[in-house]
């Protein structure tokens, strides 16, 4: 299914920086890559974020030299890269937007391993790198709107979670999917105190799950995910709200009840199991009718309309068929 793009970006041209650096890194990993022949995608993504000195240099451009350019976005301008790695909610490491980038550089994330659970026929604990080493890589550019009121443009990289998915062969009693983040005060030291029981926790609806435009994310600008946007895995929802998207997964569970999400835990009055962009639902203390395109200047924000589901209607309005969106949010 592809995305019928209705217009260009928001941004206007003297708002973002030039994509050239971007669009150079791509070409360069393209031609560079080959250096790195023999490796799988799996084994180079471990050797690149295991800190192994001995990681042949090349293993980045040839984990991702053969990335699938998709449709998914193409009339988008991508936010800077700098932009869409030092403006993160993570809580993890902080509550402000800057925390995850100063913060984050503790996390290990190789080895990793991921617990399935539930209601599926293949359950247990299995290496990241099993998981996705015979997936094709995919880049797809997509909107992200924060419940905050802000977005911006992305191009992420990953395959479809329900390629994912399908792997486990959830049964007919899987109706709902649950993730978790990792939970390692440690390595993430937002989680030393605060409000939030954590672990992190989300869930989708398995139809929800299931459709073509949910993404199983491993990098970004055609490069590794770094640790502030959710390294090494974390899920991409461009319909939904951005805390939809999990980051640094460790477990998913297939239930038959609808799992409680952090958020639902913490305020059940502001967050929903939903939590579809609405521009019609305005959050209890502040409006979501509109937001702020990032990047935007401070005199004169670049502020745009909001579209339902994030302007992803045809995709996926069909989920919601007959559903009160007011109720269900």
């Amino acid at each position: 299914m592809l995305i019928k793009n209705k217009k260009r970006s928001d941004c206007s041209e003297n708002e973002v920086t030039d994509q050239s650096v971007y669009l150079n890194r791509r070409q360069f990993m393209k031609v560079t890559g080959g250096a790195a022949l023999g490796l799988s995608f799996g084994n180079a993504f471990a050797a690149l974020q295991s800190g192994n000195p001995l990681a042949p240099p090349q293993a980045l451009q040839n984990a991702f030299q053969n990335i699938a350019e998709t449709t998914y976005g193409k009339g988008e301008t991508p936010a800077p890269y700098d932009v869409a790695t030092s403006y993160n909610n993570f809580y993890e490491f902080g509550y402000g937007k800057d925390d995850p980038a100063k913060k984050s550089g503790s996390l290990e994330t190789r080895p990793w391993s991921i617990t399935v659970e539930g209601e599926a026929e293949v359950t247990g604990v299995f290496d990241l790198d099993d998981i996705i080493k015979e997936a094709a890589l995919e880049e797809r550019i997509y909107r992200l709107r924060c419940v905050e009121a802000w977005s911006m443009v992305i191009p992420w990289v990953g395959i479809p979670l329900a390629d994912v998915l399908k792997k486990f062969k959830p049964t007919s009693k899987a109706k709902y999917v649950y993730f978790e983040t990792l939970h390692d005060p440690k390595q993430m030291p937002g989680q030393r105190g605060g409000s939030i029981d954590w672990p992190y926790r989300e869930g989708l609806r398995m139809d929800e799950a299931m459709n073509p435009l949910a993404l199983l994310s491993v990098g970004m600008y055609g490069s590794i995910l770094p640790n502030q946007n959710g390294a090494p895995v974390r899920l991409v929802l461009p319909w939904k709200y951005g805390f939809k998207s999990i980051k640094s997964i460790v477990k998913i569970r297939f239930v038959e009840k609808m799992p409680t999400s952090t958020w639902m835990m913490l305020a059940p009055n502001e967050y929903g199991f939903y939590a579809n962009v609405n521009p019609e639902v305005d959050h209890p203390r502040w409006s979501q009718k509109e937001e702020r395109r990032l990047p935007s200047g401070v005199l004169f924000p670049n502020v745009i309309e909001t579209e339902m589901f994030n302007g992803y209607q045809e995709e996926v309005a069909d989920l919601y068929a007959g559903m009160d969106l007011k109720k269900n949010f």
